[in-house]
């Protein structure tokens, strides 16, 4: 069994399912992509992970997280080992008083768990091989550090905000984050680093 490791190098508004988004993990030493489909609540919590927003209130995987390390238990890694049906199985490879577990998982919520313990993301080659190529990417997978201004998101917010002085989107920051609107404050965290 072939383990690959993958990095997460984007989350777009999937073109093609309403409502979804891909995840796009990139091969660590190579050029082949894993792009997934996952639901808006899975993305909102991957995403507030890498962004190293703080919620007001912790979200299920940050519960997860917590009770997790009340009982010691550490996730060591996120293994994506199988895909079915168009549908990608995952399990989280854990470990306590140095006895490993391995627990069933779909793998959104795997990787949203997995992100928050810095736990690394494999996958086999056997997937690579059926799925995953540089070809299979979508156009518009993006990396939240290289947001491209001229996109019509980007640019509408940039427009919106463009009399807010720094203080005053701080504000709005921390208001977004207290509503649980965390595509509008890591839009909000754009526009303040485009100006910093």
């Amino acid at each position: 069994m072939q383990k690959i490791k993958l990095e997460i190098t984007g989350i777009a508004y999937s073109q093609t399912q309403s409502g979804s988004y891909v995840l796009t993990l990139l091969e660590v030493a190579g050029k082949r992509k894993l792009p997934i489909v996952i639901g808006g609540f899975e993305a909102q919590a991957i995403a507030v992970e890498l962004e190293k927003m703080v919620p007001s209130r912790p979200l299920t995987h940050d519960l997860f997280k917590s009770f997790c390390k009340s009982f010691g238990v550490n996730v060591k890694e996120v293994l994506i080992y199988k895909f079915h049906e168009g549908v990608f199985h995952s399990k989280l490879i854990c470990e306590k008083d140095g006895q490993q577990s391995e627990i069933d998982s779909r793998t959104s919520d795997a990787i949203a768990i997995g992100v928050r313990f810095n736990a690394p993301i494999f996958t086999l080659g056997k997937i690579l091989d059926e799925v995953g190529g540089a070809e299979n990417a979508n156009d518009d997978t993006f990396d939240f550090e290289d947001e491209d201004e001229d996109d019509p998101i980007f640019s509408a917010v940039g427009n919106e905000w463009k009399d807010v002085d720094l203080e005053g989107l701080s504000n709005q920051l921390t208001e977004a984050i207290d509503n649980e609107d965390y595509e509008l404050a890591s839009k909000i965290r754009d526009e303040i680093k485009r100006r910093g």
